[in-house]
């Protein structure tokens, strides 16, 4: 049996990245998908490569009425919300602290934590409605858990998914509802590029290029996330809540190995360390 037959997913962000390989992954385990999104053209792509498991609805994830009405989309269409994953993002304002004006401070705390919230809250009140427990799954980052790897404000505002999921799952644990967060790495998707539109050369580019900084040789795939969030929406994690998973291939660890100590790879030449007088 698929590990989600018969639920009902809505996952925010859906029309393209790490939101899109999740709806087609959770769809090939049975799931029914609502791929909420602000790009119209390609979550409907998206929804039509999903054939009668898809649909597609506009979200503002800033507007709480917007995500009010994705969980009504879904129980009007399929009667139950099961999981809801909490995904859409942008890489807000950039620069240095004294550049940074209040609206965009407003319009990345608006999209990367006010999203969130209103996405946790509303996709709480459906599971509940549903009345046989869920999962609710948040996209945070590396970047919450350790600072200088992306802006400001980008930071911060992963840094609050974190303890917002965890101080929420104290509080759901009682409904059986599940509350994780993910928190990818470099990944090979247009947000790690820095831009909205990218070509696959350009993506390519950036594989090569950061994937030799990895412990494990090479930058996630959005297939890598997508994975990550199928076992917190399924039964694989029932007994998982209040965590914050980490899928970087090893650099939150640190640096790869082979860069800091090449002599313990052969790339080197090895120095043995001798006591004074021998």
């Amino acid at each position: 049996m698929s590990q989600l037959e018969d639920r009902v997913a809505i996952i925010t962000g859906a029309a393209s990245g790490m939101g899109a390989a999740t709806a087609k992954l959770f769809a090939e385990e049975g799931a029914k998908v609502v791929i909420a999104d602000l790009n119209q053209d390609l979550g409907e792509e998206v929804s039509k490569s999903l054939g009668t498991q898809g649909i597609f609805k506009y979200v503002d994830v800033t507007k709480e009425k917007d995500v009010s009405g994705v969980i009504q989309v879904a129980l009007s269409k399929w009667g139950r919300l099961d999981i809801m994953f909490n995904n859409a993002g942008f890489g807000g304002a950039r620069g240095p602290i004294e550049t940074i004006s209040e609206d965009d401070f407003d319009i990345t705390l608006d999209v990367l934590v006010k999203g969130v919230f209103f996405g946790i809250k509303h996709g709480a009140k459906g599971i509940k409605h549903s009345g046989t427990g869920g999962s609710i799954i948040n996209t945070a980052s590396v970047a919450g858990l350790l600072a200088g790897e992306a802006p400001h404000l980008y930071s911060m505002a992963k840094a609050a998914v974190i303890h917002l999921t965890t101080s929420v799952a104290l509080e759901l644990g009682k409904d059986d509802i599940r509350v994780n967060s993910i928190c990818p790495g470099v990944v090979a998707t247009p947000l790690a590029a820095g831009r909205t539109q990218v070509t696959e050369s350009q993506i390519d580019r950036m594989r090569e290029k950061m994937g030799k900084y990895q412990p494990i040789g090479r930058i996630g795939e959005p297939e890598d996330i997508a994975r990550a969030a199928l076992y917190l929406a399924s039964d694989h994690s029932s007994f998982v809540t209040g965590t914050t998973h980490v899928v970087d291939g090893g650099a939150n660890a640190g640096r790869a190995w082979s860069r800091q100590h090449p002599t313990m790879t052969g790339e080197g030449p090895i120095k043995l360390y001798r006591p004074p007088g021998r």
